[in-house]
């Protein structure tokens, strides 16, 4: 069995989804889509459309990328994806629950064991070491120091930090801060991986090791990934691109060796 068909399996078990009889586990099945999804704003008298009825789904083991211009609505869909904001209309699924029908308490819980978060900034604890910074969201879960300390080191050394535990963020390099982040975000070995601009406040090197990193956790482990980027260079590394415009999807690469020249091309064919 491949490794999209390891990850359908795991999360079929994780969320009780009912597809293991009479369903080819390598089918791809979405377990995070979204449905005529809208958001909007208010600025004084002013409606900002941010999101304008997006259908979107994602399928284990995928990565996909979303491009778009500054306020075509990229990020505002990540984060209802990661259950910061709510939306103004429609409806988001994760497995078989919809974020509209779980506590306050139980959404917490699914973006903490469930979705892990990177964003631009890397929003490390300056007074808190590498792997107290890993380790934050496991003590938030009850779990013993011990434990978590473990776990924080392990996850450092998925990302090529194993010497760096004790360091305190200023000590860390910009690259080294946001491979912490990461580390962070995937301590709970999430189901989905959700990246904001990850590589946006890096050098071309930092981020190149970034983008390797996610992508080998996709190959070799199975892992789901939506990442937004303004950058055909990151978008690369996705299995599948989305476009996104004034908070619409207007087109999408997908079935194709994904290119920088590739995906360049496509945002000046939809230049109006």
């Amino acid at each position: 069995m491949d490794a999209e068909g390891i990850a359908y399996y795991r999360r079929c078990a994780r969320f009780g989804l009912d597809k293991l009889e009479g369903h080819n586990p390598n089918m791809s099945e979405a377990f995070l889509r979204t449905r005529d999804l809208r958001k909007e704003f208010q600025m004084g008298e002013v409606t900002v459309h941010a999101l304008q009825g997006v259908d979107f789904e994602v399928v284990p083991g995928e990565f996909v990328a979303i491009m778009g211009p500054s306020g075509s609505g990229k990020s505002t869909l990540l984060h209802l994806l990661a259950g910061l904001e709510p939306p103004s209309d429609g409806s988001i699924e994760f497995g078989q629950q919809m974020y509209s029908r779980l506590s306050d308490r139980d959404l917490s819980l699914l973006r903490r064991r469930n979705i892990g978060v990177i964003f631009q900034f890397f929003n490390l604890l300056p007074n808190l070491s590498a792997a107290e910074n890993v380790a934050i969201p496991l003590l938030l879960d009850g779990r013993s120091m011990r434990a978590c300390r473990q776990q924080a080191e392990q996850a450092l050394g998925k990302v090529g930090l194993e010497g760096r535990a004790d360091h305190f963020p200023d000590r860390l390099s910009g690259g080294e801060q946001q491979r912490v982040a990461l580390a962070r975000a995937m301590v709970f070995q999430p189901d989905v991986l959700l990246a904001d601009e990850p590589t946006g406040n890096l050098d071309r090197t930092s981020g190149e090791q970034i983008l390797q990193i996610l992508r080998s956790a996709v190959d070799e482990f199975g892992q789901t990934i939506v990442m937004v980027t303004h950058d055909a260079q990151a978008a690369s590394y996705a299995s599948r691109v989305i476009f996104l415009s004034d908070g619409v999807i207007i087109d999408e690469i997908r079935d194709k060796v994904i290119t920088p020249v590739l995906i360049t091309q496509t945002q000046a064919r939809l230049k109006p």
